[in-house]
């Protein structure tokens, strides 16, 4: 299967070596490869030019934006920026994160995935983060839940979901409408993705209510938003982050914020919550 990848970047000179030498020893290698250079004041930029001179399937996109890091609209702008230069000859297309190292066989995994079953819609690994020397999992989400970092969508389930949306909730949005749709997600616990940095780690004081505010605009209303609010909060251990997720959804409501689906896709995002909810409990 064809494939490509794009990865939004901003001063990641720590990390974008290693996650391309991780990419470009993959056993399938993906058809193009591109890194979006996001405003960068650090040497990101020439990084990514010295894989390119030597891969002909890696290119770099600069693009200039505000600075400031709001988790969401600004990497998946970064992202559409590398998706227009893209055609649509590929099988699936994934979006990456610059901070990452891919074992050799996780696309070839992937694609075997997708080619076992044509309803299978997205796929991906466990995202795992070092801990006193060691590789734990970093366990924010569910394990039915693929990480914003490593998505990888067929052709045809992007298309339908509308692509990626800018907004904080758009790496939970794809799969609920993915699940709207009648596609499958799949995650693989043999796909372990070494993760460099913190989920998180580069976020400003102005983004802790834009969980909330994601809730909102996901359609969850206030009572699936306060059990996902204190669940997400304990899983951080800052219980006190409950507290903020909710001033943000309340904002998102007083402000009537426009939601991220339709009034049906919204219906069955609670519906398929309220069901999710009910099967932990019994």
């Amino acid at each position: 299967m064809n494939y490509y990848i794009v990865i939004p970047s901003h001063n990641e000179e720590k990390h974008i070596g290693v996650t391309l030498q991780s990419l470009v020893e993959q056993t399938v290698l993906p058809k193009k490869l591109v890194v979006v250079n996001d405003n960068s004041t650090d040497a990101t930029a020439e990084i990514v030019l010295s894989f390119t001179e030597k891969y002909p399937f890696i290119s770099l996109v600069n693009k200039t934006s505000d600075a400031i890091h709001l988790p969401g609209s600004k990497v998946i702008q970064a992202f559409q920026k590398g998706l227009e230069t893209l055609d649509d000859q590929y099988d699936f297309i994934v979006k990456a994160d610059a901070d990452l190292i891919f074992p050799p066989n996780y696309f070839e995994t992937i694609a075997h995935h997708f080619q076992s079953d044509q309803r299978i819609g997205m796929a991906g690994g466990f995202a795992y983060i070092e801990k006193n020397g060691a590789w734990l999992l970093e366990n924010l989400t569910d394990k039915d839940h693929i990480r914003g970092a490593f998505k990888a969508y067929r052709k045809e389930t992007f298309q339908q979901i509308g692509g990626l949306k800018p907004a904080m909730g758009w790496d939970t949005v794809d799969e609920l409408l993915c699940k709207f749709y009648n596609w499958k997600v799949v995650t693989d616990l043999s796909l372990q993705v070494k993760h460099l940095k913190p989920t998180g780690a580069n976020y400003n004081k102005a983004s802790r209510y834009k969980q909330g505010e994601a809730f909102y605009r996901l359609g969850y209303g206030f009572f699936i938003t306060a059990i996902a609010s204190l669940k997400l909060a304990m899983r951080k251990g800052k219980p006190l982050l409950f507290l903020d997720y909710i001033q943000g959804f309340r904002k998102a409501q007083a402000a009537k914020e426009p939601l991220l689906v339709t009034t049906e896709q919204a219906q069955f995002i609670r519906n398929y919550r309220w069901k999710k909810m009910k099967e932990k409990v019994f």
